[in-house]
């Protein structure tokens, strides 16, 4: 049977590509439709298409003459098709007997082809075998054994949706096609959506001061009656998605609307003390102990950490709050505290957060991309927390609310690390100073820096002049040794002091550790400088 290029993985990933006729027959599927279909549903259907007109155009060819197989005979003025040159059709203008002891008795035919090149000469008759002999009365169109089309587009799906999406979305025709969330539908068959009604429904959330769905936004606005409701919610969708000053969230489970300037600009932009640092480092040589530190940590970033997520079913987690989500009053999305929270890989979703101490709620914003949780800012500052406050989180029955806590303890002052960047250079000091805390800390963890904005201003000096991790930890163990009496400072002390201007996991500061030869592991997790 001859193989169709349909089944092959060269077209696929090499040869596809939409034309206007594959343009023309998306559009009449959709417009056929009348609602939107996904890219999934696109793109099997034209595999679909691909496969019968391959067959349709087969059958056509094969309808021209009699298929060229060299074991049959052939007369003066026959018309022969040949499957295996793209369907050439070529005319057998003369014969003659062949020479060749191999073969025995057979006959060789002269071709005139339809493309008006010189004249072929191939065997007729031919008793030995070949393989362009058709065997079996098998069918040169037939069906059986290939591969259907839900398992073509299974094998190359990433190949053709990568096509289809550029096509729609980038080529010339891609006017013509919009895009809501994965559905595709025609541009004249939106509902017409003008400035006029989203400014109604920027002032209705404004009003109302919290997201609003689709369908109570079109309560107000008046749409064409005649296009069904659920084209009103798509056409309302994809007007307010192409407005700037809109933004799709998430509640749990729903997708709302709301104003991208009455969200926290930590919940548009990822600051940049959350953006992590990831340089390259042989994790074979971190030893137990710093691995165990480093699931103690569970940094969002991190390699380490539990080894799923804390499951949906238990009712609370604790974990210790970290410099740079002390400095935007935000929370992280680590294996503790990600199922606590709606889930995503890209955008924003809301949650309820609940103090539970005052009871006061707070409205926070979910940054999957970023892993954190932003809008806790004045919960920080009303309770005083320090970097290392021991956070609990508490579900609810209310989806999209969680508790939130900390393990409260008499007021006292403790010694905390306080860090000043060095003014005209890309130096940090410590020193020891005294806080107040009211809650439970991790030692080994606290810092402080009475001028935040002078740290910022050394984080992005550090990111400008391209300053390396090991040059990092090289100048900022000394100075926690020197405030120690042992002369050591701890693993976590180190993580804590280098986050506090450039965003890094764990194990890579604990390979700059361990890789220096000026440090030295002295056992339970503390380093000290060699002497």
């Amino acid at each position: 049977m001859l193989q169709r290029k349909t089944q092959t993985a060269a077209f696929w990933r090499d040869q596809f590509e939409l034309t206007q006729d594959d343009l023309d027959f998306i559009h009449d599927l959709v417009l056929d439709a009348d609602s939107p279909l996904t890219t999934d549903q696109l793109s099997l259907r034209l595999v679909e298409e691909y496969q019968r007109r391959e067959t349709r155009r087969m059958e056509s060819e094969l309808a021209k003459g009699k298929i060229y197989q060299p074991d049959k005979s052939y007369e003066v003025g026959q018309t022969l098709v040949f499957p295996a040159m793209d369907f050439a059709v070529a005319e057998v203008v003369a014969t003659r007997p062949g020479e060749n002891p191999e073969h025995g008795d057979f006959s060789v035919i002269q071709l005139q082809f339809a493309d008006g090149g010189a004249k072929r000469e191939f065997a007729a008759g031919l008793q030995t075998p070949h393989r362009l002999n058709q065997l079996n009365g098998q069918s040169i169109v037939g069906e059986n054994d290939l591969l259907s089309s839900d398992e073509i587009y299974g094998l190359y799906k990433d190949e053709i949706e990568e096509s289809v999406l550029y096509a729609l979305e980038e080529g010339d025709r891609h006017e013509e096609f919009v895009q809501v969330s994965d559905f595709w539908l025609l541009s004249d068959m939106l509902a017409d959506i003008h400035v006029g009604h989203l400014n109604i429904a920027e002032a209705m959330i404004e009003m109302q001061g919290r997201p609003l769905s689709s369908q109570e936004i079109l309560q107000e606005i008046d749409i064409n009656p005649d296009i069904s409701e659920a084209m009103q919610v798509i056409s309302i969708d994809h007007a307010m998605s192409a407005d700037d000053r809109f933004d799709l969230v998430g509640q749990g489970t729903a997708h709302l609307w709301f104003l991208k300037r009455l969200e926290p600009q930590e919940a548009l932009e990822i600051p940049p003390l959350l953006r992590v640092h990831a340089p390259r480092y042989n994790r074979a040589l971190l030893s137990v102990e710093l691995l165990q530190i480093e699931w103690e940590l569970d940094d969002e970033w991190g390699e380490s950490g539990i080894s799923n997520d804390v499951p949906s079913v238990v009712p609370s987690t604790s974990f210790a709050l970290s410099y740079p989500h002390r400095r935007y009053g935000t929370l992280p999305l680590n294996t503790r505290t990600r199922s606590f929270f709606p889930q995503g890989s890209e955008g924003r979703s809301m949650a309820t957060v609940v103090d539970g101490r005052w009871g006061k709620r707070y409205t926070t914003w979910v940054v999957h991309n970023g892993r954190y949780v932003s809008g806790l800012s004045e919960w920080m500052e009303e309770h005083n927390l320090p970097v290392g406050a021991q956070i609990t989180l508490e579900r609810t029955q209310t989806p999209g609310e969680v508790v939130i806590d900390y393990r409260p303890r008499r007021m006292k002052r403790e010694w905390s690390r306080f860090a000043t960047a060095n003014q005209g250079s890309l130096g940090i000091t410590f020193e020891m100073n005294k806080i107040q805390i009211t809650c439970e800390y991790d030692d080994n963890l606290i810092v402080s820096a009475e001028d935040t904005e002078q740290l910022d201003d050394l984080s992005r000096r550090a990111d400008k002049a391209n300053m390396s991790l090991d040059e990092i930890v090289e100048q900022i163990v000394p100075e926690l040794t020197k405030l120690s009496p042992q002369g050591t400072a701890h693993a976590k002390t180190i993580y804590s002091a280098v986050n506090m201007f450039w965003r890094c996991a764990p194990g890579p500061v604990f390979y700059a550790l361990i890789s220096n030869r000026r440090f030295r592991d002295s056992g339970g997790g503390f380093f000290a400088l060699e002497v």
